[in-house]
């Protein structure tokens, strides 16, 4: 289940019968599912897009990051917008935009008819995701909560073993010649039955606080700067980075220190402000910058070598990270259930260690192979570093908030897995960069070379993470719960 949600903690209606309790789970699950999928399937599609719509290397950034960064903005005010105009309606409004989004990304014309397309989509994403747990708070009694949530983490890591399968299958499938599109086109049925199963099941009321309001200024300053943040990082290398790339990165610095001041005076702040007292949740946001950041590199240049250096097919490319998607599915699963509450820090020391040496690995299997490398070749570096990720990925959410309050847990669970998505956009613009510069003249050793590159950087990312980790407590704490 995701952790973008703006939690309510106070429900307003009572528990609906359990068999109805279950279908909203379904419901929201299917939801989750829908933009997990989407938001990865488009990594191993990024080269048959650019390759089919004639787009520049700045193509796949933007396809990749027009999605997480739409998806991230969004999340910071859904939750307060859940309060206000009711989860059901927006999760129905969210589901209904994605769909279209989703037919819209499907029969494309060109590429910036995808890229708006891809920002709506991941807009509509982020209205409809952050009101899911909410609701399956408010119609699971409290004893059956932990019950109900048991299945969703393996049918999370099911899902992130199947998206690079599905993807590839369905790119090699090219169904009525539809290529890269059956991809986001997959989503409509999906949709739709998630709409009209909603419509029925889902709660009218799923416990709003109607005495919360929405800080415009702030919302308007956080977005006005995260865009001007964004867009010279994909476009900069491209146009030889001219003065105005470096003026609105400046004015991104500018506004969010205003942003910063405007939450202080706010009477209903975006962010909670007390939030940025706690040790645990500012160094945690920074380590999980630098994590989300280093590993949407990491996919990204995996998947643009593989099939643009070395002419892999989709299928083959998907095929190849089973191992890093199994790796990783399983040691969430260990975390969830054993590692992350005995081991604590030392939990995250670990998974980190793994990741920077899988990485490393990784690194020196293309050195050594070259463009003789085969999946065999890669797997145990990939299963190593998706096994470290994976053992990141619980405790770190447990730092974070776990020391949050009843009124602090959900601005900082939006803001948690705003920064995941934002982290994850400006990883593939800023390393997407560095790899397309290195690139030059395509050809197998220029790609080869840039993605050694781009790995050593992500190492040195998690590197880094791993050392910032030290700052954390022994253990995270529990306060809200």
């Amino acid at each position: 289940m995701s952790t973008d949600q703006h939690i309510s903690q106070a429900p307003t209606i009572s528990p609906l019968p359990m068999r109805t309790a279950w279908l909203v789970l379904a419901v929201v699950v299917l939801a989750d599912i829908m933009d997990l999928i989407d938001s990865s399937v488009a990594n191993l599609a990024g080269p048959s897009i650019r390759a089919d719509l004639d787009g520049g290397q700045v193509t796949v950034q933007w396809v990749l990051s027009a999605y997480t960064a739409a998806f991230a903005l969004g999340l910071v005010t859904s939750g307060r917008l859940g309060d206000l105009l009711g989860r059901r309606r927006l999760f129905l409004l969210g589901m209904t935009g994605f769909t279209l989004a989703s037919l819209a990304c499907g029969l494309a014309p060109g590429v910036v008819f995808l890229i708006v397309a891809r920002t709506l989509q991941g807009l509509c994403g982020s209205v409809m995701i952050p009101q899911g747990l909410a609701l399956v708070k408010v119609v699971f009694p409290p004893q059956q909560l932990r019950k109900a949530l048991t299945p969703v983490g393996p049918l999370m890591g099911l899902t992130m073993v199947a998206g690079p399968i599905l993807a590839g299958w369905l790119l090699h499938l090219d169904l009525f010649g539809s290529g890269w599109r059956s991809i986001f086109l997959i989503n409509v049925p999906f949709g739709v039955v998630a709409l009209l199963l909603g419509r029925r099941v889902l709660p009218r009321h799923g416990g709003e606080d109607r005495t919360a309001r929405l800080d415009l200024t702030g919302v308007a300053l956080l977005t006005a700067a995260s865009a001007l943040l964004i867009v010279p990082l994909i476009q900069g290398r491209e146009l030889g980075w001219p003065a105005w790339t470096y003026g609105m990165m400046a004015a991104a610095a500018g506004l969010l220190a205003l942003f910063v001041v405007s939450q202080r005076r706010s009477r209903h702040p975006v962010i909670t402000p007390t939030l940025f007292r706690k040790r645990g949740f500012v160094v945690g946001l920074v380590i999980v910058a630098g994590f989300y950041a280093s590993l949407s590199a990491f996919v990204l240049v995996v998947n643009l070598l593989l099939q643009q250096g070395l002419h892999w097919t989709p299928l083959r490319t998907g095929l190849s990270l089973i191992p890093w998607a199994l790796g990783t599915a399983v040691a969430v699963l260990l975390a969830g259930a054993v590692l992350a509450e005995r081991l604590g820090r030392a939990s995250l020391h670990l998974g980190l260690f793994l990741a920077v040496t899988g990485l490393l690995a990784l690194w020196w299997s293309v050195a050594h192979w070259g463009a003789d490398v085969t999946v065999w070749n890669l797997a145990p570096s990939l299963v190593l570093t998706g096994f470290g990720s994976g053992l990141v990925f619980v405790p770190l959410v447990d730092f974070v908030i776990g020391d949050a309050t009843a009124e602090e847990v959900g601005s900082g669970a939006g803001l948690l897995n705003a920064v995941q998505q934002f982290a994850g956009a400006v990883g593939v613009a800023a390393l997407g960069t560095v790899f397309f510069a290195r690139v030059g003249h395509p050809s197998a050793h220029s790609y080869l070379s840039a993605t050694e590159l781009v790995l050593g950087i992500a190492a040195g990312l998690n590197l880094l993470t791993f050392l910032l980790v030290g700052l954390l407590p022994r253990h995270a704490r529990q306060t809200h719960s």
